[in-house]
């Protein structure tokens, strides 16, 4: 199946038919049946054959059974280096000991144990013993994708493995439903195919860098992937440590339309209105919420430490990539009509309440949003 796939991804690249070909055209020049593999190759394939073997497929013991979410699950992931695994949360948070095997692109089977998991930005690490030599490890991407450019999801989509597809990148900054009731931040879409078992896998540029971890499709010609720029904060905590501590306020929060820029005297639609604060958290006795017995009531956050702040979205990017807990961050707020500064020392987000429901490689039903 492999091979099969391999071919269909690239029996394209590179090769012109004689339809674009004058009369007069040199007798020597060679027709696609006579080029080498080397003629053949284009630069799609170049990029798979240079990150595929540091691909694997990601089992959990049970896939496929009778208990909830089917016992278990399947999925991809990639080696970062000589022992450690990256994929998806969802596709290990049911793994009973000894549970994980890793397969990789030479058919080598290791088991494999869990080192890390982060819930909140579904991301896990694993541990190998006696890594392939052939899973050299890939690297996560510096500075963020952009919009326009050309990437690939590697992995083993609907379980065929060692699997390429090409796309874009469609949109940046996004944010992921997540069970927990806290949406993925600065999350990557793209156009690039992503079925169920593509979770966990990469989905790198054109020089092999990894840009993000494909997260879920959504059956829309959609797929999305956690950015690197989340992966690099977390991963490495998840390798150290085995948690990631993700900063947090404790309120709830709602775009500010035109109806809402009115009513609280607001120049231009711009920021987050504060709907509700957790009792306890940070943000309790700092920030006023809305109240429906006032109208105009409620601070709007226009920017952070003098990042403007337009919304929600931004709001939790602002938080999940620059900021840690213990931190005290300068809050620039439109409290009845005037414009002042409060500062708030952020804490670390809770446990999440929530059962932790299985994603199964597509986005579910949106849960009721909490804010940062």
């Amino acid at each position: 199946m492999a091979a099969a796939g391999a071919a269909t991804a690239f029996g394209l690249g590179g090769v012109t038919t004689g339809g674009a070909q004058s009369d007069d055209a040199s007798s020597n020049e060679t027709t696609p049946d006579e080029q080498g593999p080397d003629q053949l190759e284009s630069q799609y394939s170049t990029v798979y054959q240079e990150t595929i073997d540091s691909v694997v497929l990601v089992t959990v013991a049970g896939t496929g059974g009778p208990g909830p979410g089917g016992g278990g699950g399947l999925g991809s992931g990639f080696a970062v280096d000589d022992q450690h695994i990256v994929t998806n949360n969802h596709v290990v948070q049911t793994a009973p000991e000894d549970g994980i095997e890793i397969q990789f692109r030479n058919q080598e089977w290791r088991t494999a144990s869990i080192v890390g998991t982060d819930v909140y930005s579904d991301l896990a690490v694993l541990a190998v013993d006696d890594m392939p030599e052939i899973a050299a490890g890939l690297s996560f991407v510096e500075s963020g994708a952009v919009i326009g450019q050309e990437v690939l999801t590697l992995g083993n989509p609907l379980g065929f493995n060692a699997s390429i597809s090409q796309g874009i990148v469609s949109g940046i900054d996004r944010s992921l439903p997540s069970p927990t009731g806290f949406s993925i931040p600065a999350a990557i879409q793209t156009d690039a195919a992503v079925n169920a078992g593509n979770s966990g896998g990469p989905l790198v540029n054109l020089e092999g860098e990894v840009l993000g971890v494909v997260f879920a499709g959504a059956s829309q010609t959609i797929g999305f992937a956690i950015s690197a720029r989340l992966a690099n904060r977390v991963v490495p905590a998840l390798i150290d440590d085995g948690a990631y501590e993700h900063a947090y306020m404790g309120v709830g929060v709602q775009p500010v339309g035109p109806e809402i820029a009115e009513t609280v005297d607001l120049e231009e639609a711009t920021g987050v209105l504060v709907m509700e604060i957790v009792p306890d958290a940070p943000a309790d006795g700092v920030l006023e919420p809305a109240s429906t017995d006032r109208p105009g009531s409620g601070d709007v956050i226009i920017a952070v430490d003098g990042q403007a702040i337009p919304t929600q979205a931004a709001l939790s990017s602002y938080l999940a990539l620059e900021t840690e807990p213990g931190e005290t961050i300068e809050l620039e707020i439109v409290r009845d009509g005037d414009r002042q500064s409060v500062e708030l020392t952020l804490a670390a987000r809770p446990d999440p309440e929530r059962p932790r429901v299985p994603i199964g490689g597509r986005p579910r039903e949106r849960p009721p949003g909490t804010g940062p």
